[in-house]
């Protein structure tokens, strides 16, 4: 966008295209910002004026941004997040507080990784904001790329991200087996075929997880499909408490499962075949600096994932 465009856009022209894009329909994103939907078009129309482009155009049950308008509208996702994110800590420091800090992170590398860090951070600086939002590699980087998070823990999701964002790599994710304490297997020494892993009910993450992937490609490799007998779940809570309520098994980061098994909650399966998620690390804006915060939550990341990775060596 040019200087003389950029100048003639307004707040209320971004919130307009937010609203659209989400919304899809011009009666409700005019409801959402609090106007007549008479205002709403007359201000869709000046936009495209100034923009010299059609941004959404009308479909049978409302409408849809054109190939430009995705692009405009996520340009402005990104201004209003960043706006809206600076006022946020503009508030929190004039009420005494030290700025805030939002990370992303994958819910394998958070429990531990990312938690420490947290816990050192506010340990540091009591009064600085952090929050913490626990989602999928693609979620968070989603949220990256339009100014929702500073910093994303986690990996590259699809190949146009490698140009977005800088990369640095943290740690390896492996992955344990895992049934509950009293599960007929638990205790078991000697590893398991894949064949007699395979005719167990499973607890599963979806397809769209590189957990679920490796678990796939293992039995595919094997000559075996994906256990028919399953639940499927996003949530890591309900796993873990599937896994302690019923005899099914599931694949987890050790991670993620390391202090259920250090309280005897869970047991560990020894398996023929040992799996680890593709190494995971710290993602950034390549056209943002870091502030000063986020420079040093980086640095402990650094530190505290050296450490993390000679226990897990051990």
């Amino acid at each position: 966008m040019t200087r003389a465009l950029v100048a003639r856009l307004r707040l209320r022209h971004f919130s307009l295209i937010r609203a659209l894009n989400e919304q899809r329909n011009m009666h409700r994103a005019a409801a959402v910002l609090n106007m007549t939907q008479s205002t709403a078009s007359k201000l869709l129309k000046d936009i495209e004026t100034i923009m010299g482009a059609e941004l959404f155009h009308r479909e049978t049950r409302g409408m849809a941004p054109t190939d430009i308008g995705v692009e405009v509208a996520r340009f402005a996702e990104e201004i209003l997040n960043r706006i809206e994110r600076f006022s946020a800590e503009f508030e929190t420091m004039l009420a005494g507080g030290h700025g805030m800090l939002v990370i992303g992170a994958i819910m394998g590398a958070a429990p531990d990784l990312v938690a420490k860090v947290v816990a050192e951070m506010k340990a540091e600086r009591p009064l600085l904001t952090i929050r913490m939002l626990g989602e999928t590699s693609d979620n968070i980087l989603d949220m990256l790329e339009t100014g929702e998070i500073d910093i994303a823990v986690g990996r590259f999701s699809a190949t146009r991200q490698q140009a977005l964002f800088n990369f640095e790599h943290l740690s390896e994710e492996p992955l344990a087996y895992v049934v509950r304490r009293d599960h007929p297997l638990s205790g078991t020494v000697t590893p398991l075929l894949l064949d007699v892993l395979h005719d167990l009910p499973w607890i599963l993450q979806p397809v769209t997880t590189p957990t679920r992937q490796i678990l796939d490609k293992t039995f595919a490799d094997a000559g075996l499909t994906t256990p028919k007998n399953h639940v499927e779940s996003v949530s890591l809570f309900a796993i873990l408490h599937l896994i302690q309520t019923s005899d099914a098994i599931s694949l987890l980061p050790v991670s993620v499962v390391r202090d259920h098994l250090l309280a005897g909650l869970i047991a560990r399966l020894p398996a023929i075949v040992e799996t680890t998620v593709p190494g995971f690390g710290i993602l950034t804006r390549r056209d943002t600096m870091l502030t000063k915060v986020a420079e040093v939550f980086v640095h402990k990341l650094r530190v505290a994932a050296v450490e993390n990775n000679k226990l897990t060596r051990k």
